[in-house]
């Protein structure tokens, strides 16, 4: 199995802008591209929290098994 970042889906379904997350989360645009276009090898657990609050969802929202 392979855990992959379903972030990109999560922000359409929420109609929420990536400008607006990373401005909210304190994130580069880099660093939030890189994390929904699964270019990260390791995720940072107080960026995922900052998703997670500011996205009113869960870790089992973003994160999912392929």
């Amino acid at each position: 199995m392979i855990v992959y970042m379903d972030l990109e889906n999560l922000l359409k379904e929420k109609h929420i802008s990536k400008n607006k997350l990373c401005e909210a989360c304190n994130l580069q645009r880099t660093q939030l591209n890189n994390y929904c276009k699964n270019k990260v090898t390791r995720i940072d657990f107080t960026i995922l929290a900052k998703l997670c609050e500011f996205l009113d969802c869960t870790p089992n929202d973003i994160l999912k098994l392929k």
